[in-house]
């Protein structure tokens, strides 16, 4: 039997330039990442070895560079980006789950943050 297990990233947080306006791009802003990786890990369980399952150390990197390497207007789009890349580079991943915020955003009222919720399964 397979099991489906999940590794958590909560709220890793990142300075980057992302946004469809202009000051965005220019002064950046904080963002802030939880992420869900569906493995099945009851073999590092079991052995204890980091080789059997996803190194997040490894994860929150691969997150963060794609924060850095390219200004993206949507959020949409590099939390999309960020799923799709995980499951390439993690072939281990069945599903990601990437929620993205933008801690307040330049709208005309009061809002804590924005998010966006992409799921990608293999």
């Amino acid at each position: 039997m397979i099991e489906l297990n999940v590794i958590r990233l909560k709220n890793a947080v990142f300075y980057a330039y992302h946004g469809a306006m202009q000051d965005e791009q220019n002064l950046g802003g904080k963002f802030e990442v939880d992420l869900e990786m569906h493995c099945d890990f009851s073999a590092a369980a079991e052995t204890d070895s980091l080789t059997k399952t996803v190194d997040y150390e490894k994860a929150y990197s691969f997150i963060q560079k794609m924060f850095l390497e390219k200004k993206y207007y949507l959020l949409e789009t590099l939390a999309t980006r960020i799923a799709r890349g995980l499951l390439r580079e993690f072939h281990s991943v069945d599903q990601v789950l990437v929620r993205l915020r933008k801690p307040h955003p330049p709208v005309k009222g009061v809002v804590d943050y924005v998010e966006v919720e992409v799921t990608e399964k293999r």
